[in-house]
């Protein structure tokens, strides 16, 4: 990480991979309606205990990706604590998703996978 960014993890399951892959690591796929949240988490801890204990169960595989998104977009949004302080998340508003895939700086990268 360098003084301009912010190391990010994002837990996905294989069809957001997918879709991550078809846009070359550089953007996170458009959400789905029921989906009005886009939440990067702001930990590999946690992003492991989502992708392992949620992600395998759903679909058989669970991936944690790292990117590293521009500290001064981030500015613009509060970190959230998701069901305790080790939970730590932005909530990026889906209509904001490709303003935030904008300020992704390099690729996003598969770090683990659990099966």
């Amino acid at each position: 990480m360098n003084q301009d960014t912010v190391t990010l993890w994002r837990p996905v399951g294989p069809q957001e991979l997918a879709l991550i892959e078809q846009a070359g690591w550089r953007a996170f796929p458009p959400r789905l309606p029921e989906q009005p949240i886009f939440y990067p988490v702001t930990t590999e801890e946690y992003a492991i205990k989502i992708a392992r204990d949620w992600n395998v169960p759903a679909s058989g595989v669970g991936y944690v990706t790292r990117f590293e998104v521009r500290q001064d977009f981030l500015a613009g949004y509060q970190v959230q604590t998701a069901g305790g302080n080790a939970f730590l998340e932005y909530w990026v508003p889906a209509e904001d998703l490709e303003a935030f895939n904008g300020a992704i700086v390099g690729h996003i990268e598969v770090v683990h996978e659990f099966r």
